[in-house]
C-alpha cells in the first residue's frame, strides 16, 4: 500500500512540473494548419494527460501528440465541409469517462484539483473544445473509409503480395466451449444484505451525507472513492434495472433499494441533462455461502450426466440453456479471444488462454467434454462451476488462405483501411497550408508535413 502511495506522489510530481512549464509557455504557436493553429500549452496540457495515465515521462511523445493534432485538424476542417458532427451528449459522456479515469489514477477529485489548480468543473471547460474536435476527426476518419471493403481476391492478393519472410506463423489455437453454472443466493440469504442497504437508505434520508455512506460502505470500488459519483451516461450504459430506477426519477431524488446481478443498490439523481443522467449509487455485494456453491454443482453435475448419456450432444443449444454467462451463452458456449474482440474469433492461442483452462483442455480431445470443476475469476475473485467443451485444435503453422483466410482477410481489411486514409492525407497535406516550429520540425513523425517555402525566384521563373 505504502508503494502505490509513493507512485502516486510521484506521478503528481511529474505532473506538477508538467503543469508549471505549461504556465511559463504563454501562446506560443506550435503549428498552423490551415486557418488553425495549435498551441503549446495544448501539447503541454495533452502531455499531462498522458502522464496522469500512468505513462513514463517521454519528451519525444510531445512529437506524436502534434502530429496526432495536426491529423485532427485536417480532419475537422474536412469535417465542416461535410457537415460531420457530433451530440453534446456524446462529448459529456466521453469527458466524464476521461475525469473518472484521472482521478481514479490521481488518488481522488481533490488531488486532482490541486494539481490542476483549478476545479474539475473548469478542467472540463477547457478539455471540451479539443474533445468535441477529436470525436468530430473520429467520425469523418469513419466517413472517409465508410464504403471500404475487402472481396476474397482482395484477400488473395493481399497475401501473395506479402514477402516469404513476413509472413506471420501462428501458435497452436484452441476453440472451447463453457456452460457457467454461478452460485446463485436463496431469498433467506440475500436478506441480510438487502436490509444492510435499506439502513444506508435509511440513514441517508435522515441528513446523512450520501457521498460520506458511498465512501464507507459501498462496494463497488471505482465510485465508491468518488462518494459514489457515475458521472452521466445514458441508459446503454447500465443493466436495465439500474437504468430504469436512474431515469425514471427527478433531480435529488433517492430511489428505492433494488437488485441487479451485481446486488442491491440505492442510487440518487444529480442532474439530466437530455438522455443522459448523472447519478451516484451505494452498492451492497452479498457474500457467496458454501450452500450456494454446493447447489451448482449439482445443476453442473445434473447437465454433466445427461449431456454424457447422449450419443451426440447439441454443446451450443445446452449453453444457451443452462449457462449463466451472458457474454458466452448466446455466443454458442464459445469463448472469444481476448486479445482481438473486435473480430468475435473464437480461435485463441494457447498461451493466451485462462489457464485454468488451459490445464483442462491440454488433457481432452477434440470434441469432448469435461467434468464439472470449479473456477476462479482471477480479476473478481468470483467463483463458479464450469462444464468446458474442446471444439478444435490447430497446431502453430505459417499463416495460408486455407487455414487462416478469415484472418487474413481482417488483416489485408485493416491494410486497404490505413491505405485509404494515408492516401486521404496525402492529398489534403498537399492543398493546405501547414507551418511547424522549429522545435518540432526534427521530428521523425513530422517528416513530409511542412508545406515547402517557395522562393520569389522560384515563383516568378517556375520550372
Amino acid at each position: 500500500m505504502r508503494k502505490l502511495g509513493l507512485s502516486i506522489l510521484n506521478i503528481l510530481l511529474i505532473l506538477s512540473v508538467a503543469h508549471a512549464q505549461e504556465k511559463r509557455t504563454i501562446d506560443k504557436i506550435a503549428a498552423v494548419v490551415g486557418a488553425s493553429v495549435i498551441l503549446q500549452s495544448d501539447i503541454e496540457l495533452e502531455y499531462a494527460q498522458y502522464l496522469v495515465s500512468g505513462q513514463q515521462p517521454n519528451p519525444a511523445f510531445k512529437c506524436i501528440i502534434l502530429q496526432n493534432k495536426l491529423t485532427q485538424k485536417l480532419l475537422a476542417q474536412q469535417a465542416i465541409i461535410d457537415s460531420v458532427t457530433v451530440k453534446d451528449e456524446e462529448v459529456d459522456a466521453d469527458i466524464e469517462r476521461r475525469m473518472r479515469s484521472f482521478m481514479q489514477r490521481a488518488g481522488g477529485q481533490e488531488k486532482l484539483e490541486s494539481f490542476l489548480g483549478r476545479s474539475i468543473i473548469q478542467y472540463k471547460d477547457e478539455l471540451r473544445p479539443d474533445i468535441k474536435e477529436s470525436l468530430i476527426a473520429q467520425r469523418m476518419r469513419q466517413k472517409i473509409t465508410e464504403k471500404v471493403n475487402t472481396t476474397p481476391q482482395d484477400v488473395k492478393n493481399y497475401f501473395e503480395s506479402l514477402k516469404k519472410d513476413s509472413i506471420r506463423s501462428f501458435n497452436k489455437e484452441v476453440e472451447v466451449g463453457e456452460i457457467v453454472f454461478s452460485p446463485k443466493l436463496n431469498k433467506d440469504e440475500k436478506q441480510f444484505y438487502k436490509e444492510k442497504a435499506e439502513e444506508l437508505r435509511a440513514r441517508v434520508k435522515k441528513g446523512e451525507d450520501f457521498g460520506t455512506i458511498a465512501r464507507s460502505y459501498s462496494q463497488d470500488p471505482q465510485s465508491a472513492v468518488e462518494g459514489g459519483d457515475l458521472g452521466f451516461a445514458d441508459r446503454t450504459t447500465y443493466v436495465k434495472e439500474f437504468a430504469a430506477n436512474a431515469f425514471k426519477l427527478k433531480t435529488g431524488e433517492l430511489s428505492p433499494v433494488f437488485e441487479t446481478d451485481f446486488g442491491f443498490h440505492f442510487l440518487q439523481v444529480i442532474e439530466r441533462r437530455g438522455e443522459q443522467v448523472h447519478v451516484r449509487h451505494v452498492l451492497i455485494i452479498p457474500a457467496l455461502t458454501q450452500a450456494s456453491l454446493d447447489r451448482s454443482k449439482t445443476t453442473a453435475d445434473s447437465v454433466y450426466k445427461v449431456m454424457k448419456g447422449m450419443k451426440k450432444f447439441d454443446f451450443s443449444n445446452a449453453a444457451s440453456v443452462f449457462s449463466d454467462d451472458n457474454e458466452t451463452k448466446y455466443n454458442g458456449g464459445m469463448m472469444l479471444n481476448a486479445d482481438n474482440v473486435q473480430t468475435r474469433t473464437t480461435y485463441i492461442p494457447t498461451d493466451k488462454l485462462d489457464p485454468q483452462v488451459a490445464l483442462i483442455t491440454d488433457t481432452m480431445k477434440v470434441g469432448q467434454i469435461s467434468q464439472p470443476q470449479l473456477f476462479t475469476d482471477a480479476q473478481s475473485g468470483k467463483k463458479s462451476y464450469k462444464i468446458l467443451y474442446l471444439k478444435s485444435v490447430t497446431d502453430a503453422h505459417k499463416a495460408n488462405l486455407t487455414q487462416d483466410f478469415a484472418k487474413l482477410r481482417d488483416e489485408a481489411m485493416s491494410d486497404k483501411l490505413n491505405r485509404t486514409v494515408s492516401q486521404w492525407f496525402e492529398k489534403r497535406r498537399k492543398e493546405t497550408f501547414i507551418k511547424i516550429d522549429p522545435e518540432y520540425q526534427q521530428c521523425p513523425p513530422l517528416k513530409g508535413w511542412i508545406t515547402p517555402t517557395t522562393t520569389t525566384a522560384e515563383a516568378a521563373n517556375p520550372q
